[in-house]
């Protein structure tokens, strides 16, 4: 059937070149033109506006001749025994063994690269904090030596003043409590006797309630 299509499609472009050419010597083709080819016979209808028309008609195979080509029936196909069937099955069995491994190892590849990664990526960041954190360390230990040093240095600078000013009132207060002593003596006494300085507060009640 396939070889029969295939001849009528080039008879068509045959017969399409034929009419063709017809019809540039005959206005009008006769009404009842037969063209036989092989195993089919075109009949040529009514020219028409919209083109030429035809009419195809495929003879019978019992209307073919002994010398037209018989079509081949298909190879019948061969039965498979049992031995053959379980070669395959067993080619096939290892074929999806083999498959499985490979997928198997490819997974494993995957799995330990996944972990150096992990691992990798864990060390990095345990390096990073171990470095911040005795960077920190380091900064609060030079920050508080450097408070130490700050605070050492204001508490020798209050002692000094400290001791400069209690320094200061002690010989005020020396000056004050002789001249006081000097003054009562004075009053009491019509032979002023200069008094020795005083060195404290208690001397000079004692001196003043011993009057």
């Amino acid at each position: 059937m396939a070889s029969t299509m295939s001849a009528y499609k080039e008879k068509m472009k045959e017969l399409s070149v034929l009419s063709l050419i017809c019809s540039c010597f005959y206005s009008q083709p006769h009404p009842n033109t037969i063209y036989q080819y092989g195993d089919m016979e075109v009949k040529q209808l009514d020219k028409r506006a919209s083109g030429q028309s035809f009419e195809v008609i495929l003879k019978s195979p019992s209307d073919l001749s002994p010398e037209s080509p018989v079509l081949s029936s298909p190879p019948k196909r061969k039965d498979t025994s049992l031995e053959e069937l379980q070669k395959r099955l067993e080619a096939a069995e290892e074929r999806r063994k083999t498959q499985e491994a490979q997928v198997l190892k490819q997974l494993a590849e995957r799995r330990e690269h996944e972990r150096e990664v992990l691992h990798k990526a864990l060390e990095e960041n345990n390096n990073f904090s171990r470095l911040a954190e005795e960077k920190l360390n380091y900064k609060m230990e030079l920050s508080k030596e450097i408070r130490e040093e700050q605070g050492a240095a204001r508490g020798d600078v209050r002692l000094r003043g400290f001791g400069h000013h209690s320094a200061w009132i002690l010989s005020r207060d020396k000056n004050t409590f002789g001249f006081c002593f000097c003054f009562v003596q004075l009053c009491l006494d019509e032979h002023f006797v200069p008094a020795p300085p005083l060195s404290s507060h208690s001397q000079l009640y004692a001196s003043l309630s011993a009057l």
